[in-house]
């Protein structure tokens, strides 16, 4: 539903409270502008859809520093916080949680990223991203991610 539509309607009332997860994510830009995508492997929620890495953030851990350990643990690459520009966010309820992600674009980093936790990785350019399947956050994603590029 459109903006305009949702204000001629009577104001809406959430009825589930659903708990925050909080979520960082990255696109990995090469200099080509080709970004890296992530599968989810068989086992975890979700599995077999395409995302931006990245991961959880833990209590008392900033965004740009779960990036920083998340990266490091799925690809094996160093990044640093000054490394990351922030250039949009999700805001998603899922059926048992609300996700909110902010999504950081990565320019340079030390070291080949490469698979280390089953997963597969592809790097494509952002249209190309429209054509994979993705979880429903990461879809407006592509286009705050365009805009940046």
């Amino acid at each position: 539903m459109a903006c305009h539509e949702a204000l001629a309607q009577p104001k809406p009332v959430q009825t589930n409270p659903l708990p925050t997860l909080l979520v960082a994510a990255a696109a990995l830009i090469e200099p080509g502008g080709r970004v890296l995508v992530a599968q989810r492997p068989e086992g975890k929620p979700m599995a077999g859809l395409w995302e931006f890495p990245g991961g959880k953030i833990h209590e008392g851990e900033t965004p740009e520093f779960a990036l920083m350990r998340e990266l490091e643990e799925e690809l094996g690459i160093e990044t640093r916080p000054t490394c990351y520009l922030p250039i949009g966010f999700a805001s998603h309820s899922y059926e048992k949680f609300h996700l909110l992600m902010p999504l950081f674009a990565c320019r340079m980093w030390k070291g080949r990223p490469e698979p280390r936790e089953g997963q597969k990785i592809k790097w494509l350019f952002p249209r190309e991203l429209f054509s994979l399947e993705m979880p429903e956050a990461d879809i407006p994603l592509i286009h705050q991610l365009e805009a940046q590029i």
